[in-house]
């Protein structure tokens, strides 16, 4: 994800893992009822903008681009995420720092978490941005996308282990089947947005959804998509769920460059009261200014994705040396200013399933060499294809300086995060890629995180080439196992076990995990909790 931590595939396999690809330049095609897109970047300074008082524009600064994947079965684009928590619903949502899951569309979670059947009924006169009622098919219409063998989207990851169906008993009233019990699936139901079938079941609807067409239930409706400029909301007014909107109205500019991102919530002039991926260097002298600086600590994480069908990559020592020889310290240090800690395992310390891997990669130039050795590697020349996300480029440095030090040369290749991955979408050779990536976007717990990574199927196995190699065939069928474990303490164990091969392999591993910041004007706004992953959630803000 460019600041981005996330991104998407194309069309029809848009995969959306951190922040990232979609259809680059094309404007969003909106119903009538959502007219006002349209295709060529607006003014970031006055798009949106207009009322007094209450009635203000809230301006809010996303570090990361709104040009990927819209389609909420597919993205996992930072911008789009973090707005489709705003414009769409599931049956249940999770809280954005607890992830606690709590009722939505759905009017109360299920008592029975370890159920196989679990019944919902939706929300009397919930309805959709264009004035359609919210029923039943809607929600099956959603689900069977998600399950449909024959169509690949990210969420199909987070659901179709445990999921069997969703059926319909009557108009307000759907079950979900699961496959075996499976608690934790009722945190991933907000993952599942549930979107108007009358909309997106019409020819071409899912192009034009990753293109940036979004109609919901939720509180705000979006009113214009420009991409790589902004996007403009406002609040629904036929909404009667249960996080109600405060602002009339926002634009979320995406301004990747960390200097102009900085400067437009800076100083007297501030064109914009809220903004994430705030540089550390920069939280010193936004705080003089007046502005609250805070973040958390997660998943968020530089890493290393090799492509084990270009060798010497294929050979796990290279692999291995090459992360042995990054002076991880060092990072933390210069580039992140203490922000953040080395990888000792591919969870971050603060997860509830964290456990030390048993391969820890401390700086270790002399056995980096060895391994090098071994693997009958001489004049080894790497080019390192990174993200441009501000804080990678800043880590990159660390990171040819350390492999230049054990006699590798290493070409560093920044670029738009979109370029990276519409390049690993077409299969094109690469070596390595450096990118940021952060899973607690989709939630906190540990099978999901491994599986949104590793998987037969999975996007970035597929990016890897590892996926037919018999240590992943192994991996993955003790993943499945630990998946269907029902004894929580024993699926733990499980779970770090597997993440034990993990980080031996080091075919997708983090370097290191760091913290995000968000910046915001106490003076304006209230309410407002910064997340450990990308993007701003304000369903719970207000005017101060």
């Amino acid at each position: 994800m460019r600041d981005d931590v996330t991104h998407d595939v194309p069309a029809p396999r848009r995969r959306s893992f951190l922040t990232f690809t979609g259809a680059l330049g094309a404007a969003a095609v909106l119903p009538p009822a959502l007219a006002g897109c349209s295709a060529g970047p607006e003014s970031t300074n006055d798009t949106g903008s207009g009322g007094s008082g209450r009635n203000r524009t809230l301006t809010a600064v996303i570090g990361y681009g709104n040009d990927g994947s819209w389609d909420p079965t597919q993205t996992a684009s930072a911008f789009a995420m973090a707005a489709n928590n705003h414009i769409y619903e599931g049956l249940l949502d999770t809280d954005p720092i607890s992830r606690v899951p709590y009722p939505a569309l759905a009017t109360e979670v299920p008592k029975d978490p370890n159920a196989t059947v679990w019944r919902f009924t939706l929300r009397s006169g919930a309805t959709f941005h264009d004035g359609k009622p919210v029923t039943a098919d809607d929600v099956v219409f959603v689900f069977d996308r998600i399950l449909d063998p024959k169509t690949q989207t990210l969420a199909k990851g987070f659901f179709v282990s445990w999921l069997e169906q969703a059926r319909k008993v009557d108009a307000r009233t759907v079950e979900l089947v699961l496959k075996y019990p499976f608690p934790d699936g009722l945190a991933r139901l907000t993952l599942a947005k549930v979107m108007p079938k009358h909309v997106f079941s019409r020819p071409g609807a899912w192009d034009d959804a990753i293109k940036g067409l979004a109609v919901g239930s939720g509180p705000y409706r979006q009113t214009a998509h420009h991409p790589k400029s902004n996007t403009t909301f406002e609040a629904f007014a036929a909404y009667n769920g249960p996080r109600k909107p405060a602002f009339k109205r926002m634009n979320w500019l995406t301004i990747v460059d960390a200097a102009p991102r900085v400067a437009k919530i800076s100083g007297s002039g501030a064109g914009a009261q809220i903004a994430d991926n705030i540089p550390y260097a920069n939280i010193a002298r936004l705080e003089q200014g007046g502005m609250k600086v805070a973040g958390g600590a997660g998943m968020n994480n530089l890493f290393l994705m090799f492509n084990t069908q270009h060798k010497p990559f294929d050979d796990v020592r290279v692999r291995q040396a090459l992360h042995y020889a990054i002076d991880t310290e060092k990072m933390v240090q210069v580039a992140l200013k203490g922000h953040g800690t080395p990888a000792s395992s591919f969870l971050n310390e603060n997860n509830p399933a964290y456990r030390r891997a048993k391969t820890v990669y401390g700086h270790d130039p002399a056995k980096a060499k060895a391994l090098l050795r071994a693997a009958g590697v001489k004049g080894l020349k790497v080019e390192i294809l990174a993200v441009n996300v501000s804080w990678i480029v800043d880590c990159l440095p660390t990171v040819k300086s350390s492999w230049d030090a054990i006699g590798v040369q290493t070409t560093l290749a920044p670029q738009e995060t979109t370029a990276v991955f519409t390049k690993m979408d077409q299969k094109q050779d690469y070596q390595v890629v450096a990118a940021a990536s952060n899973p607690n976007q989709f939630g906190l717990d540990a099978d999901l995180i491994m599986h949104y990574n590793y998987g037969p199927d999975n996007l970035w196995m597929g990016y890897s080439r590892w996926a037919g190699n018999p240590v992943a065939k192994q991996l993955f069928r003790d993943m499945d196992r630990a998946t269907r474990e029902p004894d929580r303490a024993k699926k733990k164990a499980m779970v770090q076990d597997y993440i034990d091969v993990v980080a031996e392999q080091a075919v997708l591993y983090p370097v290191v995990h760091n913290e995000l910041m968000t910046a915001w004007d106490p003076r304006k706004l209230s309410g407002i909790r910064p997340q450990p992953y990308p993007g701003i959630n304000l369903l719970q803000a207000a005017w101060a």
